[in-house]
């Protein structure tokens, strides 16, 4: 299927946002921005879990519970992320790597799941990774996920209202450009935030 043209900067954005991540998560390398490469140190789990600050939402052992404001774990297996039943608390948590790239990876995946997969993923069936090197894997997994669903879409699919029926945003009252467009938004700006993370996690003092 040929590609609509209003989509193919969305997925340039989108690879463009997808491929700094996992470069400044996995490396060996990253692009700095003008072309020179920079040497980046994979993700380690010390670092996957550091808390900056006290009271961290994070990724945690089910065994263990849910950490401080949190009254559940969201996902599958023997691990889970911090989260709150509505009203959330005010003012949020701060979160760690672990938290927010489990975020995103769970978002990708179940978005590809209510666009063009079985439209019946909640965030109950998705396993949370208690690694780093499996939360990279997953990211990665559900990045293809998310792209294979949108290389299915025509002119008709991103003008529809509902085209993604992703349970847990506006998508059922979005065009589903908008909804393309808002996930890149969400990958840029998660991005960023590990990427600081991950520098002041290096500079940080003993």
């Amino acid at each position: 299927m040929v590609t609509p043209p209003r989509l193919v900067p969305l997925l340039e954005q989108f690879d463009f946002a997808r491929e700094r991540l996992t470069g400044r998560l996995a490396g060996p390398l990253m692009d700095s921005g003008n072309g020179v490469g920079i040497d980046v140190t994979p993700l380690g789990d010390d670092e996957y879990f550091w808390e900056p600050v006290p009271d961290c939402w994070s990724v945690r052992r089910r065994a263990a519970g849910p950490g401080p404001r949190a009254t559940v774990l969201e996902g599958r297996g023997d691990w889970g992320r911090d989260s709150a039943r509505s009203p959330h608390p005010f003012p949020p948590p701060f979160t760690t790597i672990a938290w927010r790239l489990s975020h995103v990876s769970e978002m990708l995946t179940l978005r590809a799941d209510h666009t063009d997969g079985g439209r019946s993923l909640s965030r109950a069936d998705l396993p949370v990774p208690g690694d780093a090197a499996g939360a990279v894997a997953s990211f990665s997994a559900a990045a293809d996920a998310w792209r294979t669903a949108l290389l299915g879409a025509d002119d008709a699919a991103l003008d529809t209202v509902g085209h993604s029926v992703y349970p847990y945003g506006s998508d059922a009252e979005d065009l589903f450009v908008d909804v393309v467009w808002w996930v890149n938004q969400e990958i840029l700006h998660h991005g960023a935030e590990i990427a600081l993370l991950r520098d002041l996690y290096r500079a940080r003092r003993p």
